[in-house]
């Protein structure tokens, strides 16, 4: 049976809002709300969700790039909340990120050398030839040239440099990576080879991935599981199959019913989602989603849904779940 690499329990980020600098809080921005979820090793988590859902607020908070307001991580059978610096620093490296756009993630004033080696220059101690030696390897590894080490970001495509910033990432073997929107800033071709350059790095290296995104075609072809956020809530997880054949819950179909196919005729075709989101300052009581939901009740309104077992590992927070 798989180990869990990460386990998360009603984990919450609030962020305030003052009416000066010096000012007590008069409300909060409920980014993440009580999220539980686990990853076992080797497994691809897809979190989805439409902007301003929370997702990236929740990687963040993983990540220790943001304070969390409450909750538990575990990662790697270490609790993750309650380390010293020292000893943060030294799980960092295990927790590594791909930021969206490979453009302004890489600084275009440094060569290669330095994007890649900043990592291996923090964590470890080795002399500028062995620096250039494995920035030189992660580079083939990512299915660049040795030789680009001595090169400048932007005298790679975009989809090269996507393959930098992999590179960048795996620098100090980690044991989890963050994929954040990792193939929306490139070609549909480049977005082809980066998802399979990354599913071979999986199972080369043996890494865990939560991934990111809006286009749920890639969360489909990438994820063993896959977990929807709504308003800073997770209203459906569970294993990519079964959520993407089973859907239950009205957002999670709402969101699968907008995928164009080969048989959509024009933008006015595409099923859409009847009003936006309601501001995370003061979220609705009740399911979140009732004010948009096409089969909300009274009941929708006064109580939140608990996350009900539906059994194999598939959960969603609905009251009329059939």
């Amino acid at each position: 049976m798989a180990k869990e690499i990460l386990k998360v329990r009603d984990l919450k980020k609030y962020f305030p809002i003052r009416s000066g600098f010096f000012a007590k809080p008069v409300a909060w921005v409920k980014a993440v709300d009580g999220v539980t979820f686990n990853i076992e090793k080797g497994d691809v988590l897809g979190v989805v969700g439409e902007s301003g859902c929370g997702k990236t607020t929740l990687v963040n908070v993983l990540l220790k790039l943001e304070e969390p307001t409450a909750g538990e991580v575990s990662f790697d059978g270490l609790d993750l909340f309650n380390m010293d610096k020292k000893e943060l620093r030294k799980i960092r490296k295990y927790l590594q990120i791909v930021f969206q756009d490979p453009f302004w993630s890489l600084n275009p004033r440094l060569l290669i050398r330095d994007i890649v080696g900043e990592p291996i220059k923090v964590h470890t101690n080795c002399s500028r030839e062995e620096l250039v030696k494995k920035v030189g390897d992660l580079l083939e590894v990512v299915g660049l040239s040795a030789e680009g080490v001595y090169k400048y970001p932007h005298e790679f495509s975009g989809g090269e440099r996507q393959r930098i910033a992999i590179a960048r990432a795996l620098a100090l073997s980690p044991k989890l990576v963050v994929l954040d929107e990792p193939t929306s800033s490139i070609d549909i071709l480049s977005q082809a080879q980066i998802l399979e350059l990354l599913k071979e790095l999986k199972k080369s290296l043996g890494l865990t991935y939560i991934l990111i995104s809006h286009d749920l075609s890639v969360v489909n072809y990438m994820a063993d599981k896959i977990a929807v956020m709504y308003l800073g809530k997770m209203v459906e997880y569970g294993p990519a199959e079964t959520v993407f054949d089973s859907t239950v819950h009205p957002y999670t179909k709402a969101l699968f019913a907008a995928i164009p196919t080969l048989d959509t005729e024009g933008i006015d075709s595409i099923a859409t989602i009847e009003g936006s989101v309601p501001s995370a300052i003061n979220p609705p009581a009740g399911c979140r989603f009732h004010t948009r939901c096409p089969i909300a009740k009274d009941i929708c309104k006064e109580k939140e849904p608990p996350m009900l077992d539906l059994g194999g590992g598939h959960t969603a927070a609905c009251h009329f779940i059939e």
